[in-house]
């Protein structure tokens, strides 16, 4: 099964076309088919069939988030190796056994709960490791394989992907998981679980091509160990500029992504299903940026200037929101909602674009590294950020009484994360990405010795 080729890129591996483009995004469609059970269906069991609180599935989520610290480990693994479906086919593996072990954990709970918690753990803690290990090495390939024209269209067909394969799994599992029971739940994961794994391989079969044993790339694949690698990495301004981004812009986002639907409860007035309608409306908004950008971003603009477009939009529309809250709906939300979506989805899929064109900048056989640094940093944002954005409504709440006013002031926090983002993208295009900044070592050796490292 072969690829056909385009103009060649680095070493003597040739450009992947539309077919090798999509049969990637086949893979990150699997990933997220067993993400959304576990983040999703088993959030839903723990909290309402089991009565639990929902605070035990929201530190399970966070956790596997924090355990994505370890993409850059991940990524310079694949770098040393040289190949990236190795890495890609054992974290879909160890992703596929995690989320079997989740559900075994969430029918234990029914049962007996400490048991059902530790074995919780343990396989969130799989689940972040295989989303790792499978997600940066994917990426890593992407970045190298695909021609910097395509990448808009490339970033947006693979992130379209992966919510394709959240609506078909979360569609056909709840089908299949009524009526529920713990042993359905499990039999429902290990059939996803094994459908994913035959997808992957089929996917990834021949698409790589033989290693590349050019001289130059094999320089590259040096001894160096991973803390050499990821000073070396962070040196690199733009590599730097390209985390920070990345980390303040998920911060504001995923904040904003759990405290919508409360919002549109408490301040708003909607039912249950209103709020999700509106929540629908987001992500439809979301869906046309990401459209937009694939169709017009390499043609009109920079990526950096989608980027801060799109970062800008979402502060102003964000501030709308927070504005039509207090103001008792005399804004029209449903616009404001669309547009909010719009921004969020061009600035998200423009930076997975400028991602992949940034990996393989700067000394070569790093695009495993810097996209596990990059991966990293939005991973922890999401936890925090959900963590975060949680808790600061219901502080705000205590501290200035009526919710419309504590929403707005969480709304208005993430729309200033938000324009700092934009300032932060602005910096990406000013110097060349293999300048070194040799006096933040300093800092870089803290970063190394904290091994900082996301999906």
């Amino acid at each position: 099964m072969t690829e056909p080729a385009g103009a060649p890129l680095a070493g003597n591996q040739p450009d992947l076309g539309w077919i090798g483009i999509v049969r990637l995004g086949l893979v990150q469609a699997s990933i997220g088919s067993v993400v959304v059970l576990a983040t999703s269906t088993m959030n839903r069991v723990m909290v309402v069939e089991w009565g639990l609180p929902a605070l035990l599935p929201g530190f399970l989520i966070a956790w596997h988030y924090f355990i994505q610290i370890a993409r850059p480990g991940f990524g310079h693994g694949s770098d040393r190796g040289g190949r990236r479906t190795p890495w890609i086919l054992g974290g879909i593996f160890v992703l596929t056994l995690g989320g079997l072990a989740a559900s075994f954990a969430t029918a234990l709970m029914g049962s007996q709960l400490v048991a059902g918690v530790i074995l919780a753990v343990i396989a969130y803690t799989m689940i972040g490791m295989g989303v790792g290990a499978a997600g940066t090495s994917l990426l890593a390939l992407l970045a190298k394989r695909v021609s910097p024209m395509r990448s808009p269209a490339a970033a947006t067909i693979v992130w379209l992907m992966m919510i394709l394969g959240f609506v078909i799994t979360a569609g056909m599992a709840g089908k299949f998981l009524d009526p529920f029971s713990p042993e359905r739940l499990v039999a429902v994961t290990a059939s996803v679980g094994a459908i994913i794994c035959t997808i992957t391989i089929f996917a990834l079969w021949g698409i790589e091509g033989r290693p590349n044993t050019a001289p130059a790339v094999s320089s590259a694949r040096s001894t160096h160990d991973f803390r050499d690698t990821l000073i070396e990495v962070w040196s690199e301004p733009a590599a730097r500029r390209l985390t920070i981004f990345i980390f303040i812009s998920m911060l504001a986002y995923s904040a904003q992504e759990l405290v919508f639907e409360p919002f549109a409860g408490t301040v708003l007035g909607l039912t249950p299903g209103e709020s999700t309608q509106l929540t629908g409306l987001q992500h439809a908004g979301a869906l046309v940026g990401m459209i937009i950008v694939a169709i017009a971003g390499a043609r009109l603009g920079t990526m950096s200037g989608w980027i801060i477009g799109g970062c800008v939009a979402s502060a102003i529309f964000i501030c709308a929101l927070a504005l039509a809250g207090m103001a008792g709906q005399v804004l029209p939300i449903r616009p404001i909602v669309f547009f909010l979506g719009l921004s969020n989805g061009t600035f998200a899929v423009s930076a997975i674009g400028t991602m992949m064109r940034l990996a393989g900048k700067g000394t070569p056989g790093r695009e495993g590294m810097r996209m596990g640094i990059w991966g990293g940093a939005q991973a922890v944002a999401f936890a925090i950020g959900g963590l975060a954005g949680t808790g600061a409504s219901d502080l705000a709440r205590q501290m200035l009484g009526a919710p419309d006013n504590a929403y707005a002031a969480v709304f208005f926090t993430q729309a200033f994360l938000f324009l700092i983002a934009a300032y932060q993208a602005r910096q990406l295009e000013h110097k060349p990405v293999n300048e070194r900044a040799g006096q933040s070592f300093g800092l870089i050796s803290a970063t190394a010795k904290s091994g900082q490292g996301d999906g």
